[in-house]
């Protein structure tokens, strides 16, 4: 229900109605005002240091009159947001849609098609230089963001006021600014290749996370790759990074002593940060 809502006071530089929703009875409300809107804004806040999936904290979702941030760690049923945000005639904008479409693979199973990346768009606008989301505000807008919340703790609660108008300013501008390069983009005639760049990466965010760690082992052993699997599985379970149970260039080493059977199993341990993992893995190799 509406009532549950709570708005936000913030002057920003764009009126918009800022709601901080903090209860899944509010699904109702948050449901309506997205399901007629043609551009949607996402961002996230997440955490991703010691775990497998990154943990998201906060989701931010602005359309052209409203922000939502919905508190993650709060209102975990979020499944009425799949069909809206994969609604291919929806245009998702996003800044640096890589890490957030992983996000939101990881955490709500959502899988984006049709995303406008602001980050890219400029690139191509400006000849292949990446630029911040910070730049592009100034650069469009003229208006100087703090950017003090960055590396704040997101998974701490409550979230305090600083760190929610920085979570806001950051899904305040896409649309505008989405709609600025838009423009220019057409005029350049390099609409549809950038476009396509936005596809790309969705799939990228789209894909299971082990993925992108194995293209980097073109010329790894079947032995290797084997070593590998096993590590992704058992840290997905663990949810620890990988390289906590050993890092890939270990993979070689590792894959010698398995061959040729002469290492005590002890040996094994030095590769590992702890000994479960290590039973875990000398189980796996039958030793």
């Amino acid at each position: 229900m509406k009532s549950f809502l709570k708005k936000l006071g913030f002057n920003l530089k764009n009126k918009k109605t800022i709601y901080l929703v903090e209860s899944e009875e509010d699904e109702d409300f948050v449901k309506e005002s997205l399901e007629e809107e043609k551009y949607i804004g996402i961002d996230t806040e997440f955490n991703w240091r010691n775990t497998y999936f990154p943990e998201l904290s906060l989701l931010q979702i602005s359309t052209s009159s409203k922000i939502f941030l919905i508190d993650y760690l709060k209102c975990k049923k979020l499944g009425y947001l799949n069909p809206i945000l994969e609604d291919k005639t929806k245009t998702i904008v996003m800044h640096s849609s890589r890490s957030d479409t992983t996000v939101l693979n990881t955490n709500l199973k959502i899988k984006l098609n049709n995303c406008f990346d602001i980050q890219i768009a400029e690139k191509y606008i400006n000849g292949g230089e990446i630029k911040n989301y910070g730049f592009l505000v100034a650069k469009y807008f003229g208006y100087e963001l703090d950017k003090s919340e960055t590396n704040s703790n997101w998974l701490k609660r409550p979230l305090t006021n600083k760190q929610l108008k920085y979570a806001a300013d950051d899904v305040n501008f896409l649309i505008p600014i989405y709609q600025k390069q838009l423009k220019v983009l057409k005029k350049l005639k390099k609409d549809k290749e950038a476009i396509t760049e936005f596809r790309k990466e969705a799939l990228l965010g789209n894909q299971d996370l082990y993925i992108s760690r194995l293209k980097k082992l073109k010329k790894a052993s079947k032995e290797e790759r084997d070593i590998f699997f096993w590590r992704e599985k058992h840290a997905s379970e663990k949810n620890l990074p990988p390289s906590y149970i050993f890092e890939d260039k270990f993979l070689k080493t590792i894959s010698k002593k398995i061959k040729n059977k002469k290492e005590q199993p002890q040996e094994f341990l030095k590769f590992f940060k702890d000994n479960s993992s290590a039973k875990d893995f000398l189980k796996f190799i039958e030793l």
